[in-house]
């Protein structure tokens, strides 16, 4: 499936749906591919493993455990 960038906004719900069904939503801007939207399960399997920090925070090393690092962001501050 194909969509638009102004329609991932209108309709994020039901790209985020399609996804859900096991489908592949190429997003374009402009008319050129941008990006893909995915299963994160298929995500898993093309690249090896679920993919759990992005960007910024990729190479963090505060965060080299994300489990660990977000409970111990939720524990309570006594």
């Amino acid at each position: 499936m194909h969509a638009t960038a102004g329609d991932l906004r209108t309709h994020a719900k039901r790209r985020l749906e399609a996804v859900d069904r096991g489908e592949e939503v190429v997003i374009t801007h402009r008319g050129k591919p941008r990006a893909r939207l995915v299963p994160l399960a298929a995500a898993a399997t093309e690249e090896g493993e679920v993919p759990a920090l992005f960007g910024l925070w990729r190479d963090h090393e505060a965060v080299e455990d994300v489990g660990a690092y977000v409970r111990r962001l939720r524990q309570s501050r006594r």
